[in-house]
């Protein structure tokens, strides 16, 4: 039987095909929206004392051009795990020269950091139930867990008006995940909301 991450693999592999190593080939809109997801996404970060670092679903490592262009003062241990074996070939090709970066295949981060970052690794349901997707949201929520020693964040696509809009996208409230990471995980959640797009972020501390 195949399982969602089959299926988001395919999916991404064929994006990355068609446009390459940009932000449409890991099914982003543009490299401004890009950055604003990140620049959400490590303020669970503390750029002031080294630290490592998972990015799980990291695509062709659009994170480092953030990382560089931000932070570039900072040490940061950096390792991308993606699902696709397509995007971890790219990502190799593009970080080749970059020191304290590595990039693996798999479905878990398979290895513990200091911090854990996912972006938009939830979105792109692709007709699976929401039953199925939600399970599978919930084995990564706590594999980050499982992998991170200080935190992890993740972002959501918001509900919209409209109800029948994007039935392939997956759209929850901020309370879903929230919730879990707190009562489930044991966790302290932030939530962060309205800057300029339609999602949230879940900054996830630990103990």
């Amino acid at each position: 039987m195949r399982q969602p991450h089959e299926t988001v693999a395919n999916y991404y592999s064929e994006k990355l095909r068609r446009h390459g190593t940009a932000p449409r080939g890991a099914d982003w809109s543009s490299t401004a929206s890009q950055f604003l997801r990140f620049a959400q996404l490590v303020k669970i970060c503390d750029f002031g004392v080294p630290f490592s670092l998972n990015d799980f679903g990291c695509g062709y490592g659009a994170l480092l051009s953030y990382f560089a262009d931000r932070h570039a003062s900072s040490a940061i241990a950096y390792r991308g795990i993606d699902i696709a074996p397509d995007m971890i070939e790219a990502a190799r090709h593009c970080w080749k020269q970059t020191p304290r970066a590595e990039f693996v295949v798999g479905a878990e981060c398979g290895s513990k950091a200091d911090y854990s970052v996912a972006s938009g690794v939830f979105n792109v349901r692709l007709g699976w139930p929401v039953a199925a997707w939600e399970a599978y949201v919930q084995s990564i929520l706590s594999d980050l867990h499982r992998s991170s020693r200080i935190g992890f964040s993740v972002n959501f696509m918001s509900p919209l008006n409209d109800p029948a809009s994007g039935e392939n996208l997956y759209r929850v409230r901020p309370d879903r995940w929230a919730g879990f990471c707190s009562g489930e995980l044991g966790c302290k959640v932030e939530r962060i909301s309205g800057y300029g797009l339609p999602e949230f972020t879940l900054l996830v501390r630990i103990g």
